[in-house]
């Protein structure tokens, strides 16, 4: 950010420059006070002599005479010069305030444009995330990438007390997963389900048969959309209950 370094060098340069205006300024003023002084006092006495000369009868009325000496009358210029002086730099402190109030604008400004651009790119880089966390919450189908549906991980093992009434299994009833950081990776040690060999996810259902690898399944990978009635077999297991049936 060079503008601020170049507004920083400025601003430290600029108490001592306004301290010697203000120096000058109080010279001048005693300069001026001064001169007044030794003006106001020159005069008094010029007009107390001619007071004098015209009781006196030594000096005759002519208004076209009757005036200052040129003394006083340079010492009046002086004063003038003197406060001209001093208007000169006042404006000259004004000027050089002025200026770095309107480069401070600028550097304000300039600032809030940096301001404006890093809010913008952090609301598309948000919409982004947004767009990313959205598309990875649909519910996956089972070949695809269900790593990150919402898991159950309930072990295989466990049977007794998960069966309904009449042998059944009862489904597994989904629950609000908490929140999953999706950069991390899923747990390896995380137990599979299912024919498409995946976690725990939404509601599941439990084969029948106590032999059975696999045991419990996903509702979208078996076809099913609600809870089966009575006993339930999954494929493998169906088959192999047919043939015995047959037998």
């Amino acid at each position: 950010m060079g503008f601020l370094e170049d507004f920083q060098a400025s601003v430290e340069t600029l108490p001592a420059m306004l301290h010697k205006n203000y120096s000058l300024m109080r010279e001048l003023d005693k300069s001026l006070q001064g001169v007044q002084l030794e003006n106001e006092q020159r005069c008094q006495q010029e007009i107390e002599d001619i007071k004098n000369g015209l009781e006196s009868g030594g000096i005759t009325y002519e208004p076209a005479k009757l005036k200052f000496s040129d003394e006083a009358i340079e010492e009046q210029k002086h004063c003038v010069r003197i406060a001209d002086e001093k208007v000169a730099l006042a404006t000259q402190t004004y000027d050089l305030v002025d200026a770095h109030i309107q480069q401070l604008d600028q550097f304000m400004r300039k600032l809030e444009e940096l301001r404006q651009e890093k809010e913008a790119a952090a609301a598309a880089a948000a919409a982004a995330a947004d767009t990313a966390i959205a598309a990875a919450s649909v519910d996956p189908a089972c070949a695809g990438t269900s790593r990150f549906a919402a898991v159950d991980v309930a072990p295989k093992s466990g049977r007794t007390g998960e069966r309904g009434r009449g042998g059944r299994k009862k489904a597994k009833v989904p629950t609000e997963p908490p929140p999953i950081d999706l950069e991390l990776p899923v747990d390896p040690n995380e137990p599979t389900y299912c024919f498409c060999n995946q976690v725990s996810y939404g509601e599941m259902v439990a084969c029948d048969n106590p032999e059975c690898k696999i045991e419990w399944f996903h509702f979208g990978c078996v076809g099913l959309k609600e809870q089966p009635k009575g006993k339930w077999y999954c494929a493998s297991c169906g088959a192999f209950q047919k043939k015995r049936k047959g037998k």
